[in-house]
């Protein structure tokens, strides 16, 4: 619920953009899952810039139309991924999982 009210805090002075630092990280899988599927819904219907910050692979590729990967320090870009699949995405699509995979790849492999 603290989530919940500190989006719509976020939202009623209608920002052009919102940063979200991690905005889940102390959900159970249930509420992170509901949230993340408001906040696209949120996105579609306001059509907010929105920067996600993240360390879930699977969150990011749910969320975001482009994935930036970065290294540890000095923190640089590693890879972009544009993400065109379907909204609301379905977790189990072979496309979305390939993501996944590659992206967890990178992050194993810096």
């Amino acid at each position: 619920m603290k989530q919940r009210v500190a989006i719509a805090r976020a939202l009623v002075n209608d920002p052009n953009a919102l940063l979200m630092d991690e905005p889940f990280a102390s959900l159970d899988v249930l509420s992170r899952h509901k949230l993340q599927e408001k906040v696209v819904r949120i996105w579609e219907e306001e059509h907010k810039t929105i920067v996600f910050v993240t360390h879930n692979v699977d969150e990011a590729v749910f969320m975001a139309d482009r994935v930036v990967v970065l290294s540890e320090r000095p923190g640089e870009i590693i890879k972009t991924f544009n993400i065109k699949l379907e909204r609301i995405r379905d977790r189990t699509d072979p496309e979305f999982l390939e993501l996944k995979r590659e992206i967890t790849s990178l992050l194993e492999n810096d």
